[in-house]
């Protein structure tokens, strides 16, 4: 008979995302994981195989939790554009600090070069477009936003925005990341907002 997990693999990768943002790619290890979880490093092996696989397996896991967080932010929000504030400022908590942005987007950069990753980034830039259209529809819909309004243009200047303000207040770094993409957020959506 198995032993039961003493840690569930949700709970490493998420200890996986607070791990990159403080160390970068050049401290990213299976140890340095396993320490944040109290584990040896030979569980996360025995369940991952490698650095590498526990980096797919968080996005693949990334997909998963876009779903689930949309679903959140619905319930607790009756507007479709205070729900996608609140959307964005979930998916960048992790990145709190100009130093842990700059970690979680040297991950990225890093993705864009190895083939199986880049098609997991890809996968999971499609998902957040997704959602972002689906809120924007929505948005357009309820009247949130003026009738007409392109929904589909729209949401690919909010994923420019996100990312955008994301390396600007990076190098300004005055304020916090999630007041400063609300106030870009608002300044993108204005021209389409009704009266």
């Amino acid at each position: 008979m198995a032993r039961p997990r003493g840690v569930d693999d949700l709970a490493i990768l998420r200890a996986a995302t607070q791990v990159m943002g403080r160390v970068g790619p050049a401290g990213f290890t299976l140890a340095a994981v396993a320490r944040e979880v109290a584990l040896v490093p030979a569980t996360l092996t025995q369940r991952f195989g490698s650095k590498r696989g526990l980096l797919v397996a968080l996005a693949d896991r990334t997909v998963e939790d876009i779903g689930e967080l949309i679903a959140r932010v619905r319930a607790v929000h009756e507007g479709a554009l205070d729900a996608l504030a609140s959307l964005i400022a979930e998916w960048t908590a992790a990145m709190d600090t100009p130093e842990t942005f700059a970690h979680h987007l040297a991950f990225w950069c890093a993705d864009l070069g190895d083939p199986e990753l880049y098609e997991r980034a890809l996968t999971v830039h499609r998902a957040q477009t997704e959602a972002i259209l689906g809120l924007l529809t929505e948005a357009v819909a309820a009247g949130e936003l003026r009738p007409g309004t392109d929904a589909a243009a729209l949401a690919r200047t909010v994923q420019v925005v996100i990312a955008g303000t994301g390396v600007t207040w990076a190098v300004v770094r005055e304020g916090g990341l999630a007041q400063r993409l609300r106030q870009e957020l608002d300044t993108a959506l204005s021209p389409h907002v009704p009266a």
